[in-house]
């Protein structure tokens, strides 16, 4: 309506229908009889409602990570059927839930670099307070080769360094892993 502002829109729907409850559950058609809203508004609000109850019952379904296992399920996903070795950094909020998954170095069919600076860089970009680290072999072998375990430690000493919680790291194989100690 002119002169009406969108929010004065809202709070005069609110006033027509009593509560917000009752305005989510208004029809479309009912919506769009009422003064300034017509059916593109009425849909749109309609859409709005079912959405909002939607992520209401849905909760917070991100993944928490607390031990290798869950570094490991979420790796699998991203990492199995590469064909070159990629470095996953896991970004955790200060809760461990995860806030993203991000490849940060792409190798060879045998090698990629773990860089630290490229790894801390990802999980600050992200707001992260906690992080885990994960990589493929695509040969087939789940086993950490020495330069693996020389970034582990890298990180370890890092992540402390900047105040950040390291995870864990895990090497995945296929949907096989296991985790550097």
């Amino acid at each position: 309506m002119k002169g009406m502002s969108a929010l004065d829109l809202a709070a005069a729907l609110l006033v027509e229908y009593g509560s917000l409850e009752a305005l989510a559950g208004a029809r479309p058609e009912e919506l769009a009889m009422q003064p300034g809203v017509g059916h593109a508004k009425a849909s749109a609000l309609v859409a709005v409602f079912a959405l909002g109850r939607r992520l209401s019952a849905a909760g917070d379904e991100r993944p928490v990570v607390r031990k290798p296992e869950d570094v490991a399920s979420i790796a699998i996903s991203e990492l199995s059927t590469a064909r070159r070795e990629r470095v996953l950094v896991i970004v955790c909020d200060a809760g461990n839930r995860l806030r993203s998954a991000t490849i940060v170095s792409e190798g060879s069919a045998d090698k990629s670099l773990l860089p630290v600076r490229e790894i801390l860089n990802a999980v600050l970009r992200h707001d992260g307070r906690a992080f885990a680290l994960a990589h493929n072999h695509p040969g087939g072998s789940v086993e950490a080769s020495d330069a693996d375990q020389r970034a582990t430690n890298d990180l370890k000493a890092a992540a402390r360094v900047v105040g950040l919680r390291f995870l864990g790291h895990v090497v995945v194989a296929g949907t096989n892993w296991r985790a550097v100690s």
